[in-house]
């Protein structure tokens, strides 16, 4: 059973509470937070053994991969799926697409559940899920709603106020750059002489007015201002340029191109097929430079984009955390071997980041022990649907009020904050990391089925390896941060609460004399706890492997 990571326990407390009190409540998570298995976590905690529960998606994929997950984190509850496949309402958790149940047969055929649950749930506003909702009501009037769900914002506009009452948690892209899940944005404002013009276009009813951003920006003298500062600062990273229009996304591209940069465009008047034929070639890493009007904000994630330019200007929030998300995103080595990604550089030739915040500024650390912790977050009220929300939110989720950005002055130091909270990570794990050697570029942490090591040649890129019988597994290339993520992932995904418990016992007993005359083969063998001993042998086992995993 996986060990839930800290802030997936806070969250699954937060929605828990929400339902208890309202019987209906909303879960924002970011990218990279996991939310499946918060999902999966809190429907466990719900339903225990007597109660049902019914959890909806929109498509097959998310039905399979909701019932995977849900497998790992409950392997003692039955599941039954109700899709064109397969109709059946026999499990105690049933999995559904909504398209199937919410026809008129299906719904006077479904049986009464305790808890539905919709992933992706902008999506509940549409006629198809509030059928499916009304009538698990109408069967229970003691059901209980919970919505998870990465993007709140639904495109055409319909607020989610009507399904949802209230937001237990939002989960902000800063904690998960915090906990080392994504990297962290390196964010930058770059004047092209536009900046004056660009503060003048006017907003329309969802944003600025791209036809005016487009008239001011795509100029051949700026398209090629922007591309000498692309040469300059980010030539080395695959990039995705967020352009004001499809005629803009198509001159950036030939402004590259005249430059010799094998740049392409997608946008949603091109073909599929030629689309997904592009936009492979860019996961391959054969076109350094990819210009989109806004088609890729959302369903498109490419590991290996570590920079993204902002050509057009956005005055909401959200829409600047969904462009800025596609390269915040860590690299599986296993798919991209040896490319190394730290954080994300973000160029902001536009007024996005003046107008709505410095990115930097939502990784900063805040002093909030007791929100990040307890089941108590601190709320406050949307002054338009009077919704009670988390105090982090900056866009309401259910009808889409932004709040007002708050600037944290002062200098940030990224690398400093990312070592302090990779030791808060280490500290709070349920595994002993021990330091081998007194140096902090080998870490390992033992249990009875796997282990895993933090580990860096250089003192700047940082392996995590993972080991489990007979596999052992590089985990990502990145910074401290994210690799001691990665390792600790690894040891809450193989071990068990028990185990862990168990193995921490052995920091006060002493090395058994078998890991003693082991380790003596190596050299002299100080004063050891048994973990630390365990440590050291795992180490010394694999050391060959673990080196030619980091190619040193």
């Amino acid at each position: 059973m996986i060990i839930l990571r800290p802030r997936q326990k806070s969250f699954v407390a937060r929605c828990r509470q929400a339902l208890k009190e309202s019987m209906d409540t909303l879960g924002v998570a970011n990218t990279g937070f996991g939310k499946t298995i918060a999902l999966s976590a809190i429907t466990g905690q719900e339903i225990g053994k007597k109660k049902r529960a019914l959890i909806m998606a929109h498509r097959d994929e998310l039905t399979r991969q909701n019932s995977d997950k849900f497998r790992l984190v409950n392997p003692g509850t039955t599941i039954s799926f109700f899709n064109a496949d397969s109709k059946s309402f026999g499990g105690q958790t049933v999995f559904s697409m909504v398209q199937t149940l919410s026809a008129e047969k299906n719904l006077a055929k479904m049986p009464a559940f305790d808890l539905l649950v919709v992933d992706e749930a902008h999506h509940a506003a549409s006629d198809t899920y509030r059928r499916v909702i009304a009538r698990a009501k109408e069967l229970n009037k003691k059901t209980k709603v919970l919505g998870v769900t990465a993007t709140p914002e639904r495109a055409d506009r319909r607020g989610l106020r009507q399904t949802f009452s209230n937001v237990a948690d939002v989960v902000t892209i800063g904690e998960m750059v915090q906990a080392g899940h994504l990297v962290p944005p390196d964010a930058r404002v770059i004047d092209i002489g536009t900046r004056e013009a660009l503060k003048n276009v006017k907003r329309t009813a969802n944003d600025f007015d791209q036809a005016e951003v487009e008239a001011i920006q795509n100029t051949t003298y700026h398209n090629h201002q922007i591309v000498g500062k692309w040469a300059e600062l980010a030539a080395d990273r695959p990039t995705v340029a967020f352009c004001s229009t499809i005629q803009h996304a198509e001159d950036v591209r030939d402004a590259f191109r005249a430059e010799g940069i094998d740049a392409e465009a997608v946008h949603g008047k091109m073909g599929l097929k030629k689309r997904r034929e592009i936009l492979a070639a860019f996961d391959r890493g054969e076109i350094p430079v990819l210009c989109n009007p806004m088609i890729l904000t959302e369903g498109w994630d490419c590991q290996i984009c570590a920079c993204v330019m902002l050509l057009r200007s956005s005055s909401h929030k959200s829409t600047a955390i969904q462009m800025v998300g596609r390269g915040l995103r860590q690299v599986d080595p296993e798919i991209y071997p040896g490319v190394i990604k730290k954080d994300c550089l973000v160029l902001d030739f536009g007024i996005t980041l003046l107008t709505i915040g410095d990115l930097n500024s939502t990784v900063k650390l805040k002093d909030d022990t007791k929100a990040q912790e307890g089941v108590e977050a601190r709320k406050k009220t949307c002054p338009d649907c009077a919704a009670e929300l988390p105090v982090q939110t900056m866009t309401c989720p259910l009808c889409g009020y932004e709040f007002q950005v708050e600037l944290i002055d002062g200098e940030y130091n990224q690398d400093a904050e990312l070592h302090m909270v990779a030791i808060d990570l280490i500290n709070k794990s349920p595994f002993r990391w021990i330091t081998l050697w007194n140096t902090e570029r080998i870490m390992v942490a033992t249990g009875f089925a796997a282990w895993a090591a933090v580990c860096s040649p250089d003192g700047e890129s940082w392996h995590a390896i993972g080991g489990k019988g007979r596999e052992i597994k590089h985990l990502g290339i990145t910074n401290r941060l994210g690799a001691v993520s990665m390792a600790d992932d690894w040891m809450r995904q193989h071990e068990t609460a028990a185990s862990a418990k168990k193995s921490a016992r052995w920091m006060t007993q002493p090395a058994t004399q078998k890991q003693i005359a082991f380790l003596s083969k190596f050299g002299p063998v100080g004063i050891l706890s048994r973990i630390e001993a365990a440590a050291y042998i795992t180490f010394n086992l694999y050391q060959t492997k673990i080196e030619r995993l980091m190619g040193v």
